[in-house]
């Protein structure tokens, strides 16, 4: 079996393969036990996402995975006889390679799927359902003996990130280190790319090409903590398990400066870095029972401190109402 090339090799959740503490065991590795498992080789073998019974598969954004690993570990202690496999493969990894060619049930997406993948969808017959599950406070992060950072205005982040922009510390300062940033952050194929292009860079420029891209999370944290000049961005859920190692910069957006938590995105205050979350299902494979169990499950528990527990703010109890609404009236839809 080939490994996949678009998200990292992992022979289960309990191996913190992305975003974790580095401990190798606790929350993930309790996931792996409960029958969570993070699918390792997606492409190139087909075993992994082979139609055994009672499997719901799922691939997609990094950001949004841990709120599915924490409901899938919830819904496998319920469901002993439902194995819910995750793979991080990035937003449009997900949907192009595995969600589209019908390959998977659910895409985790750290942004709304964009026309083109509408269409290579509509290509297979298959009508993705969107469903908000969560907001997110995307963080930008620093090595904790910066001392010289805690808040950078818009502006000053676009300068980092973009294209032709200041290549090091003291081009966005004059008291800042004559030191080059040393760069992390998500892949091009990564939602959380996509949403930082749009909130920060602009359509008048483009996101920087020379900095280390990783879908891996973990990768992004242990790089930040090598270098005292390093600056990267992913979601909070990976800076609030790590908030020892590395340092979050507050952001300031005309009205001060303001840190990234669960309570300013859930205020509205922390902008433009305030984001969306969801989960795509497919109606082809909501036809099958164990997916709508496991869809209605999720829809109840995005309304929870389960999502706050993994460092999001849940939805509304009147959005879970909504989501759980269309969800009964599209399962209704597939089975008649």
């Amino acid at each position: 079996m080939s490994k996949d090339t678009t998200g990292p090799p992992s022979t289960g959740v309990g191996d913190g393969s992305d975003g974790g503490s580095g401990s190798g065991f606790g929350r993930r590795s309790f996931l792996a036990a409960a029958g969570v498992g993070a699918a390792a080789g997606l492409s190139g073998c087909t075993g992994v996402f082979a139609q055994e019974a009672r499997q719901v598969t799922i691939a997609g954004s990094s950001t949004v995975f841990p709120v599915t690993e924490a409901v899938g570990s919830a819904f496998t202690q319920r469901r002993t006889d439902v194995t819910v496999s995750i793979s991080q493969t990035g937003t449009g990894g997900g949907f192009s390679n595995f969600f589209c060619p019908g390959m998977t049930a659910i895409n985790n997406a750290s942004r709304e799927i964009v026309e083109e993948e509408l269409e290579q969808c509509g290509e297979n017959d298959i009508t993705p359902l969107e469903f908000t599950v969560a907001t997110d406070a995307l963080t930008v992060v620093v090595n904790p003996e910066a001392d010289w950072i805690d808040c950078l205005t818009v502006e000053e982040l676009r300068e980092i990130w973009r294209t032709d922009g200041a290549e090091q510390w003291s081009d966005i300062r004059d008291d800042w280190p004559d030191e080059e940033f040393e760069l992390y952050g998500a892949d091009t194929t990564s939602g959380t790319f996509d949403y930082f292009v749009e909130a920060i860079i602009g359509e008048e420029a483009n996101h920087r090409s020379d900095y280390h891209a990783t879908e891996r999370d973990r990768t992004i944290v242990q790089g930040i903590r090598g270098s005292q000049y390093a600056i990267g961005y992913f979601g909070f859920a990976y800076y609030s398990e790590n908030p020892d190692q590395i340092k979050a910069v507050k952001i300031d957006d005309g009205d001060g400066c303001v840190e990234p938590s669960v309570e300013n995105a859930m205020n509205e205050v922390y902008t433009p870095l305030s984001r969306p979350l969801f989960i795509y299902i497919s109606d082809q494979m909501l036809a099958e029972p164990e997916v709508q169990d496991f869809a209605r499950f999720y829809m109840e528990q995005a309304a929870t401190d389960l999502v706050s527990e993994v460092g999001y703010v849940p939805i509304t109890e009147e959005q879970r109402d909504e989501n759980l609404e269309r969800l009964e009236a599209a399962i209704e839809e597939v089975t008649e």
